[in-house]
């Protein structure tokens, strides 16, 4: 039986407060859960608030609300399909709204900065919205922009849409330095593009290949893939550490119409997709350039991490001979330095969730099988 897939998008982004209320967004409804007990916490936990925004939805959204987030001051972001608005935390008082394009989807996450720029991708548009404090600005006066960017066709498996599958991530936070937010674009062999995210600099120029001087730079993916497959995708954000920058492919050359089932079969039933890539941003040449590939790492759906102690990025994927296993490359070299093997049980499939690690080493993974401490 298929799955709408309104419900895939249910609680797909949620968050958690300084006081431990979880935040989760449903079709319409906005949910806010807490501790019955925070000195038990074995208690479990309880809904404590709950509004159905069923009269804020404009006609055609396909959904609502897809995610939550928060300004720093404290405020809920919401944003659905083609929306994105502002709540009060504590009375979910909705207190800044946007509306976009009627032909515009949203898939993604946000990223938002300690000025409270929040940048929304769509499947043709990366925006900058600014929360001044008392409204939710599109006005460039605020430091708000739009860009168009670059989309193809929809792949056949694991993403949705034509456009970016990556989340925004902000790369630079130095004045001095370039200060970008990075995807990965939607053209069939995919580019990593970086948006100037703050005033456009007097030294910059529009980048080749772009329609706006908006965008800082992008450079084609190929993840030493040779010959090209007809999609070199990802539905990941790009890794990023310092000006460094990791993508994976994982759109595979046949998928299920069902997203649900799509997950599931991706590894074991479907031939998974291959190959990742390592960039890195010159902030003397203000460009992106290649710096190793691997055409035989596999990433199915889950998100890579990076870890800065050890210089290693962390990918989950399903290999023919020996199943499921978190794979480490060396962040420098390429080279695979760490390997846990789950064997062939789906408890190896990280399903869109991100690897995490205690700090003793331990390894946390949540997977379709629910989340497994590793002990190293």
């Amino acid at each position: 039986m298929g799955m709408d897939e309104k419900d895939i998008f249910a609680n797909i982004y949620t968050m958690v407060d300084k006081d431990n209320n979880l935040y989760s967004a449903y079709k319409r409804k906005i949910r806010v859960f807490s501790l019955v007990d925070e000195s038990n916490p074995e208690a479990g936990i309880e809904l404590v608030r709950e509004v159905d925004f069923e009269n804020e939805v404009a006609k055609g959204e396909t959904y609502f609300a897809m995610l939550v987030n928060m300004t720093y001051d404290g405020k809920l972001i919401v944003v659905g399909s083609q929306s994105a608005r502002i709540l009060d935390r504590e009375t979910l008082e909705v207190l800044g709204k946007t509306q976009f394009g009627d032909d515009e989807l949203i898939t993604n996450s946000i990223a938002v900065d300690s000025d409270n720029g929040i940048y929304v991708a769509s499947d043709k548009v990366m925006r900058k919205l600014v929360w001044t404090g008392t409204k939710l600005s599109t006005d460039e006066s605020d430091g708000a922009w739009s860009s168009e960017y670059s989309y193809g066709d929809t792949p056949p498996s694991v993403k949705f849409g034509k456009g970016t599958g990556s989340t925004p991530t902000l790369m630079g936070f130095d004045d001095n330095d370039d200060r970008l937010v990075v995807i990965t674009d939607g053209v069939n062999q995919m580019n990593i593009v970086a948006f100037w995210r703050d005033e456009i600099p007097d030294y910059a120029v529009q980048a080749a290949g772009t329609t706006s001087k908006r965008i800082a730079g992008q450079h084609k993916v190929t993840c030493g893939l040779d010959p090209k497959p007809a999609f070199i995708q990802s539905e990941q954000s790009v890794v990023v550490k310092d000006y460094e920058a990791f993508v994976v492919n994982n759109v595979r050359e046949h998928g299920d119409k069902d997203h649900l089932i799509d997950v599931f079969a991706g590894g074991p039933v479907l031939d998974p997709a291959y190959g990742c890539e390592r960039f890195e941003w010159d902030t003397k040449t203000h460009a992106w350039k290649s710096v190793w590939t691997r055409n035989d790492v596999i990433s199915i759906s889950t998100v890579p991490v990076v870890s800065g102690p050890s210089n290693i990025v962390f990918t989950n994927g399903f290999y023919k001979d020996t199943g499921w296993e978190v794979t480490g490359l060396d962040w420098n070299t390429g080279e695979t330095v760490f390997r846990t093997a789950f064997g062939f049980d789906n408890l190896g499939n990280g399903a869109y969730s991100i690897i995490q690690f205690f700090e003793n080493g331990d390894l946390l993974f949540n997977s379709l099988g629910g989340p497994t401490r590793v002990k190293l």
